[in-house]
């Protein structure tokens, strides 16, 4: 199956999935002024941007961030505003190194948020992934907790972008250097880190961790989230990884990461970023996530031997309403099937042949 197709695809899927929550969908401009990537350009870390000059002489970028223009052009206050899209990005390809138009699919909760809203967007983090495969892993961490315990450290200034860079690295010995550099307590941070697993086994090990009221705050929130997606489909595809970061300037509550058997890196990623409103001027809350289809690329060269489950073989004389039968009972079936008149480029698990019987 042709790649771009694939990606259009799970897209749409995704986007169908969305829109049974209540998500709306939202269009934009593939261009935006270059002011906005340049206000805000930690919160697209270390993204490179195609920068041209329109005709009135304005400097204009292709978006490499749906999220920012989303924001930007939100109404402050009122109803919560949910909204998902399907868009392409430009960036530059983690697979082929050079500029490339990304396609990416999220969503984007905007309002006065509450626990339920935050694990409604957990929750179709996870169905997300599990539209992709079955083997996923959904990374949960909570920033809240990790910055309290990073300030109970006691570091000299400076000490929390420095540990922040060996956390999101793994690097445990770089961590412990980085104590040891800004004079920082390190028992705790350590252990908190270095904790991973269900949620139920990670809560019981960093709850003595979380003494200081803004710690155990967070921790209460964090505990209620989980207890929450505990009682989901995808209890056993979660975990708590205090590993999971981002720009503290802009996000400083819950951040998760999905990870898919077969894809070396993560293919989505979200999380709260009231603050990224709060620079621009807003009240709301919000948060979302964005599932990242190019690089579900590999996945398709390792995962999709087939094209479809069964391949309906017809011919000229073969009357129409005898295919549309079939393809209709193979799809209530269970299965993805293509009515063709040549097997010739199709992969497939089985065949029917309506001119010769079911060839397996």
């Amino acid at each position: 199956m042709d790649k771009a197709f694939k990606q259009e695809t799970i897209a749409l899927e995704l986007c169908n999935l969305f829109g049974k929550y209540g998500y709306l969908p939202y269009k934009m401009s593939k261009f935006e002024e270059y002011d906005l990537y340049a206000k805000y350009k930690e919160f697209l870390g270390n993204t490179r941007i195609v920068t041209f000059t329109d005709v009135d002489g304005k400097l204009l970028a292709l978006k490499p961030d749906i999220t920012l223009s989303i924001v930007k052009n939100d109404a402050d206050g009122g109803a919560k505003r949910k909204v998902y899209y399907k868009e392409n990005v430009y960036r530059v390809s983690k697979n082929s190194g050079g500029f490339k138009e990304l396609l990416q699919a999220g969503v984007e909760c905007i309002g006065d948020l509450d626990l339920y809203d935050v694990y409604e967007t957990v929750y179709l983090a996870a169905a997300s992934l599990a539209l992709v495969s079955k083997n996923f892993v959904l990374d949960i961490s909570h920033l809240g907790v990790l910055s309290a315990v990073m300030e109970e450290a006691k570091g000299k200034e400076g000490f929390e972008k420095a540990a922040l860079r060996a956390v999101s690295e793994k690097n445990m010995h770089g961590l412990k250097e980085v104590c040891k550099e800004y004079g920082a307590q390190e028992e705790k941070l350590l252990a908190l880190v270095q904790a991973y697993g269900s949620p139920k086994q990670v809560l019981s090990q960093i709850q003595p961790l979380c003494q200081s009221e803004r710690a155990k705050a967070a921790f209460d929130d964090l505990k209620a989230l989980c207890g929450l997606l505990e009682n989901t489909e995808y209890a056993d595809n979660i975990r708590l990884d205090f590993s999971v970061v981002n720009s503290g300037k802009y996000y400083d509550d819950i951040l998760f990461k999905g990870f898919i058997d077969g894809v070396g890196e993560g293919v989505l990623s979200g999380g709260r970023y009231d603050k990224l409103l709060n620079r621009m001027g807003k009240k709301s809350g919000a948060i979302g996530f964005a599932v990242y289809l190019d690089l579900l690329e590999s996945l398709t060269k390792t995962q999709s031997a087939n094209d479809v489950d069964v391949l309906v073989l017809y011919g000229e004389d073969t009357p129409v309403q005898s295919i549309a039968d079939e393809v209709d009972r193979q799809v209530k079936s269970g299965n993805t099937v293509s009515a063709q008149k040549t097997k010739n480029g199709v992969r497939y698990k089985k065949i029917v042949d309506l001119q010769g019987g079911e060839i397996c």
